[in-house]
């Protein structure tokens, strides 16, 4: 179990990798819009947390803080929504933008500096 807990790890990672990306691919240009890598970043990213959860109580890989999978499974929620509902607009404001920039960052933030066991 502590394979698959290291490969969904990986996963997830590189889906929070892909959506920053995607975020910072548009930094300097004028108009912002959501692109494939933050559509395709944010739904691993979301996908993967929530599978790593779950292979880490089925493999009694120790005690997940629920309060952080909690913290991060509601941004990563308001992430993926805001991310789908804007998919086909073909510009969003510059707050989105930076909004969803923000809670990329923070959701980052939350996994590495909120200590726990795994999760």
């Amino acid at each position: 179990m502590e394979t698959v807990r290291l490969i969904l790890l990986f996963v997830h990672i590189l889906g929070f990798a892909a959506l920053l990306g995607g975020l910072l691919a548009q930094a300097r240009l004028p108009e912002k819009a959501v692109n494939a890598l933050m559509r395709d970043g944010s739904g691993t990213a979301f996908v993967a947390g929530i599978a790593l959860v779950g292979v880490i109580e089925a493999g009694d890989l120790g005690e997940p803080s629920y309060a952080k999978i909690t913290v991060k499974l509601v941004i990563g929620l308001v992430i993926l929504a805001l991310v789908m509902a804007n998919l086909r607009k073909e510009r969003i404001s510059q707050g989105l933008w930076a909004l969803l920039l923000a809670l990329t960052v923070v959701n980052i933030g939350v996994a590495v500096f909120w200590a726990s066991a795994h999760a």
